[in-house]
């Protein structure tokens, strides 16, 4: 049994063969997938997809690329969404000091206004952070409540920086670039952080593992993940596989 617990399923890629995809990772032994959204058209469609599909489940959020569109009338239409059945987490939500689509200064606004809405709904929510290491473990910090629980999706951060999170109450989510062979942070991390603290992912249809590296990603390829997560702490792919569908399911408490 594997979990995906990071999809963009309504991504334009799947247009031409959605279905199909979704087909594929039942087959291949996905119990759940989680689908993550960016603004508020994309957390809406997370949610249709999580009504319409038995073993889609959803997240509701702006992304920081997205969060120069955002609006306090807009997030309370997303507060409300975290009302449907299957919305389990706020997010994507963080800094990205790499492509800089947001200025910063709003990036941190809206960050931290989706963290207290999490807060005050005492859900969960799920950090992008590229580049940005010091000022989300601030904000995170900060911003921290009695019941504070996280994802930090795609981690790319040194062990020492996920240990901090482990601490707060956060998973560490590893993705694709675990199986680069020049991939050493996430490597390190896959070997140091318990398997009681670790989800996989894939962030489809981007960050495909080896050996689909280059081709558009799906989450049939989760499986590669856990593969090398089991390579790394020399463990049998089956245990991996268990735990990280229990780390998820006790998570998001399904």
């Amino acid at each position: 049994m594997l979990v995906d617990s990071h999809v963009h399923l309504d991504d334009k890629r799947f247009d031409k063969d959605r279905e199909d995809i979704i087909d594929r990772f039942e087959e291949a032994g996905l119990a759940y997938v989680l689908h993550s959204a960016y603004d508020l058209q994309s957390s809406i469609r997370a949610v249709n997809a999580s009504e319409k599909y038995d073993r889609i489940y959803a997240s509701v959020g702006y992304h920081p690329h997205d969060v120069k569109d955002l609006s306090y009338e807009t997030l309370e239409v997303i507060k409300s969404l975290t009302k449907k059945e299957k919305v389990v987490a706020v997010g994507e939500i963080g800094l990205d000091y790499y492509y800089d689509n947001s200025p910063r200064d709003l990036q941190k606004k809206w960050f931290r206004e989706q963290v207290r809405m999490a807060r005050d709904l005492d859900m969960p929510y799920i950090i992008h952070d590229r580049d940005a290491h010091g000022d989300v473990l601030n904000i995170v910090k900060d911003e921290k409540y009695s019941n504070t629980r996280g994802i930090m999706h795609c981690y790319s951060g040194s062990v020492e920086l996920a240990r901090e999170y482990v601490k707060l109450g956060f998973l560490i989510s590893l993705a694709g670039p675990v199986t680069f062979k020049n991939a050493k942070k996430a490597k390190e991390v896959a070997r140091e952080i318990p398997l009681e603290h670790l989800l996989i992912e894939t962030d489809c249809p981007y960050l495909t593992p080896v050996p689909y590296r280059g081709k558009r990603n799906e989450p049939a390829y989760v499986r590669y993940v856990a593969e090398e997560i089991a390579r790394i702490k020399e463990i049998p792919y089956e245990e991996v596989a268990n735990a990280t569908t229990e780390n998820f399911v006790r998570f998001f408490d399904i």
